[in-house]
């Protein structure tokens, strides 16, 4: 079975919740795309198809319907120069519209302009066609290549208000509303330039880690000389040199010196730690004493912070479930507007003589409204409103805005959300499993006594190399530090899965694993130890008794889970008498040992055909299939570990305590995302009908749509301060 071809890349041009919806429509048409998710707040996609797609199609697709796909990440500097040119445009425009505005005011009560109509029609046409030209040009594309947009919208509302100017001036019986064809334009601009300063804010996280990147390495040639070269051109198994004070540029093993890490990026803890010869360091992280010489374990793509990245951009381009409704409404929205803005229209031009005591009505208790207005200024009055109104900005923010805002929450504290459906998932959950080893525990087994000859235990340490367990690291990890290592080769490995290894050296079969009856070692076993058997030929040689701490955090972590009112397990594959001390001591409601992968997915969807709402917490490698099977998984990271493909939730710093965080967090979005969606939609269900009954001023329409719309930024930012 071939793996899936994933890919991440901006996309220039859209404005709205429906240019989204026909840029993924457009890419689902290649036939070998099976998921693609755009949040309009980043600019970023991601994609997911059977094999790789050149991306020249992907482009080619994109440019189709009118918009540009870049395949690398938009530069902070360019999304700096965007947002200076969106502020200067900003500036002209309003200082042409504001004192156009107050002519109007002053002509609108009477007082007379000389040439007012030739003054409006230059100046609104300025605003229209140079400060409005993006606008315009965005509708264009969007109706060129047969669909619309929220620019659609505002330029025929401004076009239309600017046409009337026109028509006064040739002494058509109509009321000019070249003024407001300005105001909607620069109202729009204005609302395009707070939502580009908000939205910078939304890919915070990712630049700050783009700014922990090194550019150069120093790394050490054969000759002993130290050269700087770029970060790309350093290739694994390298040398590099980190000086005090310095970034390490790429992750490694410290082969020389020792120094006080910061690794505040990927714990969180502002504390150093201190690390020498032998242990891995992460790049990105700052080395604030000392000086060390690391060999390069991972470059490009492959390192910790390209991951990580990795990991966030995919989460902010998620979609929940939930987004599905929004977009199957939004998907009507732009056409059901239009419709009903020329059905207002033409309601009023033919109604208006049965409508006057209605309209006498509306002039006498709202000032913007004007008795005056003759039957085809009202009807293009009521065309402009409703257009205005219903621009669908906030829907199309209202959940892309509260997932971003809640991911980057989220990495702050060590979480990444892979599968942005975890946000939905999580508020349901009701019962967590646990694996034991590296979840309820540290993961960093210990031997901690043996009985087994020296020779022996060379012997078993050379065949626990060929085994994954960490049970086999601490064995591998005793026999060095104890001089008792050494290289063996050995025919007919078999590793049986929650059971042990087996291999055949000098024609005797050795076997290191579970013990047939840990009943028998009952009296040695204290809950935070286990006890492996070594065998040859089916002939007992010892035990080996290796410890694996409980987490300090877990028992807090297991107890807040119970006040929340959550069912807790430990599964695990250790013995019974180990599983039970442990689910003792941490308090979890049930304990499950003995276990083989295939146990734990029975157990997950067990509970699942009771109607249970189930979260997996695993380490993401032995419990891959039961994260898989779980409504909702966590895989607890190893720091410089994130590739981590099981799992909805991933903790990179491997605290078990992230659970509750997790939950919290997801809670927090998927409300924000809810209120966001119910007062998109009430803003539209009570805005229209005012707007088509003639109530509404396009220009106070306008202003509303931009509230909302800054409403849905505001509301999902106020995530971060839960946190």
């Amino acid at each position: 079975m071939n793996e899936d071809y994933k890919i991440n890349f901006s996309v220039e041009g859209m404005t709205c919740a429906g240019c989204v919806r026909n840029v993924e429509r457009a890419l689902k048409k290649i036939e070998e795309v099976k998921y693609v998710s755009i949040n309009l707040a980043t600019e970023r996609a991601f994609l997911i198809s059977s094999k790789e797609i050149p991306f020249e199609q992907i482009e080619r697709q994109i440019k189709n319907v009118g918009y540009k796909a870049v395949k690398k990440r938009i530069s902070n500097d360019v999304l700096e120069e965007k947002y200076k040119k969106s502020k200067n445009n900003l500036i002209i425009a309003s200082a042409i519209t504001i004192p156009l505005m107050i002519l109007m005011v002053l002509n609108m009560f009477g007082i007379t302009i000389p040439f007012f109509h030739y003054i409006e029609l230059v100046f609104s046409s300025i605003v229209l066609f140079h400060s409005g030209r993006k606008t315009l040009k965005g509708a264009y594309i969007a109706v060129s290549h047969g669909h619309t947009n929220m620019d659609t919208l505002v330029s025929l509302g401004g076009i239309s208000a600017w046409i009337t100017n026109l028509l006064a001036i040739t002494s058509f019986d109509i009321l000019s509303f070249g003024t407001l064809a300005a105001m909607l334009i620069n109202l729009h601009i204005l609302g395009r330039f707070i939502e580009s300063k908000l939205k910078r804010n939304a890919s915070k996280e990712i630049k700050n880690l783009l700014e922990l990147q090194s550019n150069y390495a120093f790394v050490e040639t054969e000759g002993n000389e130290q050269i700087e070269i770029p970060v790309d051109s350093v290739k694994k198994g390298d040398i590099i040199v980190v000086k005090k004070g310095s970034k390490i540029p790429l992750d490694g093993e410290i082969i020389y010196g020792g120094a006080s890490i910061n690794e505040s990026m990927v714990t969180g803890e502002p504390v150093p730690v201190y690390k020498e010869k032998g242990e891995e360091v992460i790049g990105g992280t700052i080395n604030e004493n000392g000086m060390i010489k690391v060999k390069v374990e991972k470059v490009g793509e492959d390192t910790f912070l390209s991951q990580m990245i990795k990991l966030i951009e995919e989460s902010q381009s998620a979609k929940i479930p939930i987004q599905a409704f929004a977009d199957k409404i939004t998907n009507y929205f732009i056409p059901i507007v239009f419709g009903l803005a020329v059905f207002s229209a033409l309601f009023w031009y033919f109604n208006f003589e049965n409508l006057a005591g209605y309209q006498e009505f509306l002039s006498n208790n709202l000032f913007w409204i004007k008795d005056e207005i003759n039957v085809l200024s009202q009807s293009i009055f009521v065309f402009v409103a409703t257009l205005v109104i219903a621009c669908p900005c906030a829907l199309g923010l209202a959940i892309p805005m509260a997932l971003v805002s809640g991911s980057g929450v989220a990495a702050k504290k060590g979480l990444i959300i892979r599968n942005g459906s975890a946000i939905q998932t999580s508020k349901d959950i009701d019962t967590i499993l646990f694996d034991k080893t590296g979840t309820i525990t540290e993961g960093n087994p210990k031997v901690v006594y043996h009985n087994i000859k020296e020779d022996v235990f060379s012997v078993i340490a050379s065949l626990e190399e060929y085994s994954n367990h960490p049970l086999a690291n601490a064995v591998i990890k005793y026999s060095k530090e104890n001089n008792l290592y050494k290289k063996i080769k050995f025919d007919n490995i078999e590793e049986i899965t929650s059971k042990g290894i087996s291999g055949v050296y000098n024609n005797d079969k050795y076997f290191v694993g579970k013990p047939e009856n840990s009943e028998n070692y009952r009296d040695i076993l204290n809950g935070k130890n286990t006890i492996i058997e070594v065998t040859k030929n089916d002939e007992k040689l010892g035990i080996i008794s290796i410890e694996d701490p409980i987490k300090s955090d877990a028992v807090d972590t297991i107890k807040k889970l119970k006040e929340m009112g959550l069912t807790t397990y430990i599964l695990t594959g250790d013995n019974k008498v180990t599983a039970q001390k442990v689910a003792e001591i941490v308090g979890v409601d049930y304990y499950e040992a003995e276990m083989k992968p295939k146990d734990k997915v029975d157990i997950v969807n067990k509970l699942k055909m009771q109607g249970k709402k189930v979260c997996m917490v695993g380490d993401g490698i032995n419990d891959a299939a039961a994260l898989k099977a779980a409504d909702l998984s966590l895989a607890i990271g190893t720091g410089t570990d994130l590739a981590i493909e099981s799992a909805d939730i991933v903790s990179i710093k491997g605290d078990i305590q992230k659970i509750v965080d997790s939950i919290d967090i997801s809670k927090v979005t998927f409300s924000k995302i809810k209120q966001n969606l119910f007062w998109a939609f009430a803003y539209n269900l009570i805005a229209i009908p005012l707007a088509m009954s003639g109530a509404l001023h396009p220009a106070i329409a306008e202003i509303a749509m931009i509230f909302s719309s800054i409403n849905v930024i505001i509301n999902s930012n106020s995530i971060k301060n839960k946190f």
